[in-house]
């Protein structure tokens, strides 16, 4: 589907199809029950069908998400989309930015640039409204024959024992049975699945409250982040400014605690505030509003037997640094490839608890992050607050103090350190490209045609090898590289030559030349450098040279084998 193609994702709906163990009367057994039609249930559902995998994923509603909601999708989540299919109509439709501004009062203190570097395929970020986001997912989704989606049927009872799990789901003409190996919930913040198997989500609940205004209108402001401390027409709280797709502009007022949720939602309310940032004689439309309290939170552990929880049923945290969305489609990444080699038989159960280890770590930072951000934005004593003004104000000059101002540290991929899926450094490397690191991407010609580095890597495990002579690749004959492609877990190998060396070709190898140099620059790569991916493009080893043993050993562990 085409960005250009104008579907109103608002006023869609979905047709309730009768199930047929309705017909039948009685239960069918699925390898993957996904719960949750959103950002992530949907994340999930793709990844493991375009791999192969049969999936049925349930929804209680039929409709998609009502309202922008989550709009800010970072530089690493659109890189997943992009190995999902379903990237480019959502940079398409939405605002790509890198750049913002920090103001207190009516004056600029300064300027951030998120990617300030050439040889990136996507921006720091796009901003689009969620329902596009869910809209070109579910468009993806309709292209893979295996992946099932069943609207307004809604869970209703879950069981599990070592074997199976047991659902029964109610649909407008009844209640029916399914069994299936694996359950991903994605079904929310309110998700019924956690407290259904007796799970909470314990942590931090915020004193204050925000008003979201999104109004169409037509301006000037360039496609940049803007967050106000204390501007004169919005005195003494914080409000932040950015630009989303179809000429609407999402708005963030601070509101303070005391504030009444409902009465701030109502037109009257709403308008003037609007109207005091944007002067007296701006033209706009109130497009959308909401009011929130919001909280960090997360379950203990994210994996409960057959069960995994994923987005905003396992984890929760605010608004500031667009971190919900986007951890949560990070969990749908490491989760879809690991489930898929478990239910495969090529990799043992217990490379799920990795699943957990990992993104608990990451919801962890992303909860430190965002309660930092919080905590600067809304003061909680006088002390904090002298802290955070006179920051501000140093930060006009000091360069040390612009490190300090926190208006929402934005979203970054989890670097996952100390997995025990990692092989550590046995090679000294001066690149961020560490094991446990997703990797960065940079351009290449392949078939001497224009390409990106993260194009060859992603949805299997990739062996990327670094060569000046194609006479080198793997030993004198070439052989030992695409010996790699043989085995239960197929390596698939990349070997990335210097700008010049024109196509070539050894079968088995996909051969790429780094037009400028950031590939080997990006991972401090001279001849014979070689770095095992993820399938999910995180490294998980890397060393100054090839040797198959060393690859083995680092697949078996990076597997859960070892």
């Amino acid at each position: 589907m085409s960005a250009t193609e104008q579907i109103d994702y608002q006023s869609l709906t979905f047709p309730y199809v009768r199930a047929p163990e309705l017909k039948s009367g009685s239960a069918t057994h699925r390898p993957i029950v996904v719960v949750g039609a959103g950002p992530v249930g949907l994340a999930t559902a793709i990844d493991l069908a375009q791999s192969g995998i049969s999936v049925l994923l349930l929804d209680d509603d039929d409709r998609l998400s009502t309202g922008s909601r989550a709009i800010c999708f970072a530089k690493r989540t659109l890189e997943i989309f992009d190995r999902l299919g379903c990237g480019e109509p959502m940079v398409q439709k939405g605002v790509g930015w890198n750049k913002g501004r920090v103001f207190l009062c009516e004056d600029e203190i300064y300027r951030f640039d998120l990617l300030p570097e050439e040889g990136h395929h996507r921006p720091a970020f796009i901003n689009l409204q969620q329902y596009y986001v869910e809209g070109y997912l579910f468009e993806r989704s309709r292209e893979l024959p295996n992946l099932e989606i069943r609207w307004k049927n809604k869970l209703a009872a879950i069981s599990q024992d070592d074997d199976e799990i047991s659902l029964q789901v109610e649909t407008p003409e009844g209640t029916y049975s399914l069994r299936c190996d694996y359950l991903i919930a994605a079904d929310g913040a309110r998700s019924f699945i956690r407290k259904a198997l007796g799970h909470e989500s314990k942590g931090q609940t915020f004193r204050d409250r925000f008003l979201i205004a999104d109004v169409r209108m037509d301006a000037d402001f360039p496609a940049e982040r803007w967050f106000w401390f204390d501007p004169p027409f919005h005195p003494n709280q914080s409000v932040l400014l950015h630009r989303q797709s179809d000429n609407v502009w999402r708005i963030d007022f601070q509101l303070g605690w005391e504030a009444d949720p409902v009465a701030e939602r109502q037109p009257d309310r709403v308008l003037p505030r609007v109207q005091a940032l944007l002067g007296k004689e701006s033209k706009f439309e109130l497009v959308w509003s909401s009011v929130y309290t919001f909280s960090c939170l997360r379950m203990a552990a994210f994996r409960d037997g057959r069960v995994l929880f994923a987005g905003d049923s396992a984890h929760g945290v605010s608004p500031f640094g667009a971190r919900g969305a986007n951890s949560g489609v990070q969990d749908a990444e490491n989760l879809a490839w690991k489930l898929r080699l478990v239910l495969e038989s090529k990799a043992p159960d217990r490379l799920l608890d990795t699943y957990g280890s990992e993104r608990e770590f990451a919801a962890d930072e992303n909860i430190l992050n965002s309660t930092r951000s919080t905590d600067f934005i809304t003061p909680k004593s006088e002390v904090s607050r002298t802290f955070r003004n006179a920051t501000l104000q140093l930060a006009r000059d000091c360069g040390f103090a612009r490190e300090l101002v926190n208006s929402g540290r934005l979203s970054k991929p989890s670097i996952l350190t100390a997995s025990p899926l990692n092989t550590p450094d046995e090679d000294r490397f001066g690149s961020a490209m560490a094991p446990g690191a997703p990797i960065t991407d940079a351009p290449l010609l392949r078939d001497g045609k224009q390409n990106w580095l993260l194009d060859q890597t992603g949805n299997e495990f990739t062996l990327l090898h670094f060569s000046d002579d194609v006479t080198k690749f793997g030993g004198a004959r070439g052989d030992g590289l695409c010996r790699l492609a043989i085995g239960d877990i197929p390596i698939k190998t990349v070997v990335v030559m210097p700008k010049g060396s024109g196509p070539q070709f050894r079968q088995g190898l996909v051969v790429v030349e780094d037009t400028d140099g950031l590939a080997a620059e990006r991972f401090d790569a001279a001849h014979g450098a070689t770095y095992l991916i993820r399938p999910d493009q995180h490294v998980c080893a890397r060393w100054r040279a090839f040797d198959p043993a060393k690859v083995q050993a680092a697949l078996d562990r990076a597997t859960a084998r070892a």
